[in-house]
């Protein structure tokens, strides 16, 4: 048998073999042990099947690597373009002026800058494997044709030498036969009795002749046969075979060696975007200092935070108002004998306001201004005391506009103090409809006291002029509010539930009113790590005794203490969700509904945060105070949603129908909506209130 040549180990052709006699040169010396069994198979008749089938894996493996190179082709493109939209959100974030700029800015332009550039590595990589992905399918298409094409020339021309071998076998068989019964009848070895033939019965010397000219005809057909057998052997041994085994080698070669090839590439490619990407995070250093890039942890690191806060203080320098005068208490000579009231001999010019500065009407809320007194009222010093961290939230100053009507005054009757009153930023109210005021007495120390206030129906008692100037007034209360069976039955001395914020701001003087600061103050000392807070219900009982204590005199309660809220947070959430409930204008006012609503209805989240911003910044003051104390408060117990289970979509459905009024809206559909502000104001918490 004879194949055509075969590469051995070192890729040296072999002699194809002739045929069967001819000894085929023995392949030289070779180190692989498997060089003569493949020398052997592929110079044989299963050598052309062998390699198509060897040519087959190898057409599966480059597609196989080919949908790996399209997969993570699509993985890096996905991710360089991923990378790349967050560099331009980022940049057009960064650069707005609610965010850091100085030395801060440079540094995170640099970084998004070497996120840039690894994301166009990236884009670079990418491309390289889908032109990678490309040529392999190309090629595999190649193999494909030419496989076809060897398969049908080398395996028909197999199977012809097959099929005529096959004929010339029978043909073999059947000369055999004759020749035997040719001899047999020559040498008289036969049946006895006549042997008939179409013409009737044969003598054994006409049957004999007739088994010799059969004999004589086989054997031409057999040599012919085996002439031919033996010349398209020779062909397939010296053309066709070794042709097509020469042909499939060079196609699995071919095959084999662009696969290796890509798979190189891509070796060479994947180092390539590794040491550009860490070429960027940290390039190397040269001889030449000054033009070449930072490394991202040089870049970190040159943030200066102190040049930066330093820098965007003196900014400001130009705004910072003129020193006002110093102020001075003088006595009016026209004043009634028996008050004692206090007047500014100078009235400081108004400074230009700043942006971050609180207008007129809301510093007018907050209580007198220190010239006017050193101490403050016992009413006003408790308030203060249940946030050990400075005053309530109804004192500090935050950076919004109020456009609202005017401040509330605490003086009301005194001439002095309407001009006063105008003064300070809003037009003299009218005289009250309760007792005078001007039978009461003014402490030239400090604000008017408790029995001085419009919502007190008794006078106190008027001191003489022989006392002295400054007067010291006793706490109202002294002994601790009561708790167990007796707070359900406390008189409604000072009710909170059910009077709107102006009416508790007007009484009590603070815009924040008191069972607001104490249920945030317990929630905030003992309710954060509880599970389910707000969601959950407390006890009916409970939340009715603490009413009582708070309808009966607020000012006593103080929730620092858990027994004073008989160690049930829940009870206290339940019952500042019900002052929300039970006000006759809800927090965010009827008037504001339909703005909240309209607002909560677009789809930009920038959009909607400025919009309900805007209305939240136009709520009346005691509204706005309040609002934002709860606002804060509800944020500290979302960063603790990992042990309470309170993120801000579960409280946006607490408070959406709390806070805007569970009978407001037009339709049922509003809840959602209603829900929907909550859960934005919650999200935007340092955006739309500052945290001072």
């Amino acid at each position: 048998m004879s194949l055509g040549a075969a590469p051995n180990a070192n890729g040296d052709e072999v002699s194809p073999i002739k045929d069967d006699s001819t000894a085929t040169a023995p392949p030289p010396a070779q180190s692989d042990p498997n060089a003569k069994a493949f020398h052997d198979v592929i110079n044989s008749e299963i050598g052309v099947a062998t390699l198509l089938n060897r040519l087959k894996q190898s057409i599966a493996s480059a597609k196989e690597f080919a949908i790996f190179l399209k997969k993570r082709s699509t993985l890096e493109e996905e991710h360089s373009n991923g990378l790349k939209k967050l560099c331009r959100l980022t940049t057009e974030s960064i650069r707005r002026p609610e965010h850091r700029h100085g030395t801060f800015l440079h540094s995170y332009e640099e970084v998004i800058n070497i996120h840039e550039r690894m994301a166009d590595n990236g884009d670079q990589f990418a491309s390289s494997l889908h032109q990678m992905h490309e040529d392999l399918l190309e090629l595999a298409s190649n193999m494909e044709r030419g496989r076809k094409h060897w398969k049908a020339t080398g395996l028909a021309a197999e199977q012809r030498v097959a099929d005529i071998e096959a004929a010339m076998r029978k043909s073999k068989a059947k000369y055999d036969g004759l020749a035997e019964d040719y001899d047999r009848a020559r040498t008289g070895d036969r049946q006895s009795g006549k042997i008939f033939g179409l013409k009737g019965p044969k003598s054994a010397a006409q049957h004999e002749e007739d088994l010799h000219k059969k004999v004589q005809a086989a054997d031409a057909d057999y040599s012919s046969k085996v002439q031919t057998a033996q010349a398209q052997r020779a062909e397939l041994w010296s053309k066709l075979r070794p042709e097509a085994v020469k042909a499939l080698q060079d196609l699995i070669k071919e095959c084999d060696s662009a696969l290796t090839l890509q798979m190189q590439k891509f070796a060479s490619f994947n180092e390539k975007l590794l040491l550009s990407n860490g070429l960027n995070i940290s390039p190397l250093k040269g001889s030449e200092q000054g033009s070449q890039p930072r490394s991202l942890r040089e870049v970190v690191y040159a943030i200066d935070n102190e040049k930066d806060l330093s820098n965007y203080v003196s900014s400001f320098a130009n705004k910072v108002p003129a020193r006002t005068p110093e102020i001075k208490y003088e006595r009016n000579a026209v004043s009634i004998p028996h008050h004692r009231v206090l007047i500014p001999t100078t009235q400081p010019s108004a400074p230009p306001q700043r942006q971050s500065d609180p207008p007129a009407s809301y510093s007018s809320r907050q209580g007198p201004p220190q010239a006017f007194g050193a101490t403050q009222s016992p009413h006003q010093t408790h308030m203060s005391q249940p946030f050990n961290q400075g005053p309530p939230p109804a004192l500090q100053q935050h950076e919004r506009s109020f456009s609202q009507g005017p401040p509330v005054q605490q003086y009301n009757n005194s001439p002095i103090n309407s001009s006063m009153n105008t003064s300070m930023g809003g037009p003299p109210r009218a005289p009250s409809q309760g007792a005078p005021y001007n039978t009461g007495s003014i402490v030239s120390n400090g604000p008017p006291q408790l029995s001085t206030l419009p919502f007190q129906t008794n006078q106190a008692p008027q001191p003489s002029f022989s006392q002295p100037q400054q007067q010291t007034i006793p706490a109202p209360y002294s002994q601790p509010p009561p708790s167990g069976p007796a707070a359900t039955n406390l008189p409604p001395l000072k009710p909170v539930f059910g009077l709107s914020l102006e009416q508790l701001f007007e009484r009590d003087g603070s815009a924040v009113p008191m069972v607001v600061y104490q249920c945030i103050q317990a929630v905030d000392l003992f309710g954060l790590e509880v599970e389910g807070i707000y969601r959950l219900s407390g006890t009916q009982s409970h939340v009715n005794k603490i009413k009582a204590m708070f309808d009966n005199d607020a000012s006593r309660v103080d929730f620092r203490d858990p027994a004073n809220f008989i160690h049930d947070v829940n009870s206290v959430a339940g019952l500042l969700k019900q002052f929300f409930r039970d006000l006759p204008d809800p927090l965010l006012t009827s008037e504001h509904y339909a703005g909240f609503i309209e607002a909560a209805s677009t789809d930009d989240d920038i959009v909607r945060r400025d919009s309900l911003h805007a209305i939240i910044n136009s709520l009346p003051d005691p509204n706005y105070a309040t609002l934002r104390a709860l606002t804060l408060h509800l944020h500290r117990v979302t960063e603790a949603s990992s042990a309470n289970r309170m993120n801000t979509s579960n409280l946006a459905i607490v408070f959406g129908p709390t806070l805007m009024g569970a009978n407001t809206g037009p339709n049922i559909q509003d809840a959602g909506w209603q829900v929907r502000v909550i859960d934005t104001i919650l999200q935007n918490t340092y955006q739309i209130f500052d945290d001072d």
